[in-house]
């Protein structure tokens, strides 16, 4: 049995921030539930890439899920989920704040159908700040939160992270509150709403830098490859490619300067951490003649055996052939019906008392909309034959 087991999580969500963190509730265990738009569903069925017309990107973010479709500005579609809600222990949203009130869909309302239910609401800015009602998408946020401004090469153009942080933070956020949540109603016997902004997400991942600048009043600036605060703790060119290390102590360092036989990196101006990270400029060079003596391969092998963290630049290609990858089951199989063998990340959480279940493909658009209306609210093959003529599912 995994932990969510019995939980069921209704999906209101759309595109990343708000899927994958429905997603991921559901890799624990939950029954989750996706509800899209007649007709369109969510936007990310629209991103590529494709095969045989099945979106990767929506895939990537919805596997293991039911769908259905439903029409929350009709009446009966209102109804239907207020009579989902009723049954449920976990509703996610990421609409823009005001979009569910002003479909009388709100917290307030749907918790006097369900005062259990934990409400989830994703957003860009959240639910408050002069800045709540303002549109949002993750490169907006990324260059709003501060770490395009630390991201790239010195003296270079601010630099979008490679992949999609702030919508991924603030999934990690929303799925940390509900089960935070999930948690308190065990002792409280009380659901509660739970706001989540991607541009706080992305804040609290500044970490150092947020206590650097206010302690220097000077706001840091991207350092390319490198730590701010750690030297040497970045990437160099090997013989053949790319070889990260990261010397962290100054017994780490002296390990380094004997296995290397490098005698000049033993000046009094490298003596610690603080010292090289303000000479980085004069031991960069010689960490670049000294690095680019030997292989990627050799420096991993010749660190490891000294006991210092080392690494590849490795690419995402490579990932699909890495023995650690692979053992740790990180790259899943789905099967779609019509569109076949889709390859997903998969989910990095281990629980010693848990087994999972091989993961579903994401559903199709209203793929279980007749079963669920069928099971759960008893709804018959001629009522639901009536919804869809009236444009309700």
């Amino acid at each position: 049995m995994r932990p969510l087991s019995g939980i069921r999580v209704i999906d209101l969500t759309r595109v990343l921030a708000g899927p994958f963190a429905a997603m991921l509730l559901g890799d624990l265990g939950a029954e989750v539930i996706k509800i899209e738009q007649p007709g369109s569903g969510d936007d990310a069925r629209g991103f590529g890439p494709f095969k045989d017309g099945v979106s990767g990107y929506f895939m990537s973010v919805n596997r293991g899920k039911r769908g259905m479709t439903l029409n929350l500005k009709h009446p009966k579609g209102k109804e239907i989920l207020r009579q989902l809600v009723g049954q449920s222990d976990v509703l996610v949203e990421n609409f823009r704040p005001g979009v569910m009130d002003r479909l009388g869909l709100g917290y307030e309302a749907l918790a006097k159908v369900n005062p259990r239910l934990i409400y989830a609401a994703t957003s860009g800015f959240g639910q408050t700040g002069p800045y709540a009602g303002k549109a949002a998408y993750d490169m907006i946020v990324q260059g709003m939160s501060g770490i395009m401004s630390i991201t790239g090469e010195p003296d270079g153009e601010p630099v979008r992270v490679g992949t999609s942080i702030a919508d991924l933070s603030a999934a990690l956020f929303t799925v940390t509150g509900v089960l935070a949540a999930l948690y308190s109603r065990e002792r409280t016997g009380r659901g509660q709403m739970l706001d989540v902004a991607m541009l706080d997400s992305v804040v609290a991942l500044l970490e150092n830098a947020v206590v650097r600048c206010a302690m220097t009043g000077e706001s840091p600036k991207p350092l390319g490859a490198r730590h701010p605060a750690v030297t040497p703790f970045e990437m160099f060119k090997s013989k053949d490619g790319h070889v990260i290390l990261a010397l962290s102590n100054e017994a780490q360092w002296q390990k380094f300067i004997e296995a290397t036989g490098a005698r000049e990196l033993a000046a009094p101006e490298f003596a610690t951490n603080p010292l090289r990270t303000e000479n980085h400029d004069k031991l960069k060079p010689l960490m670049d003649a000294i690095i680019a003596r030997k292989t990627t391969a050799e420096w991993i092998a010749a660190m490891e055996q000294i006991g210092i963290a080392c690494g590849p630049l490795n690419t995402v290609a490579e990932l699909f052939s890495n023995p650690q990858i692979q053992a740790r089951n990180m790259l899943v199989d789905v099967l779609h019906a019509t569109a076949g063998r889709f390859t997903l990340a998969g989910c990095p959480i281990r629980l010693s008392d848990s087994v999972s279940s091989p993961p579903r493909p994401a559903p199709d658009l209203g793929q279980h909309t007749d079963e669920i209306l069928g099971e759960l609210l008893a709804f018959t093959a001629t009522q639901i034959a009536a919804l869809r003529r009236e444009g309700v599912v």
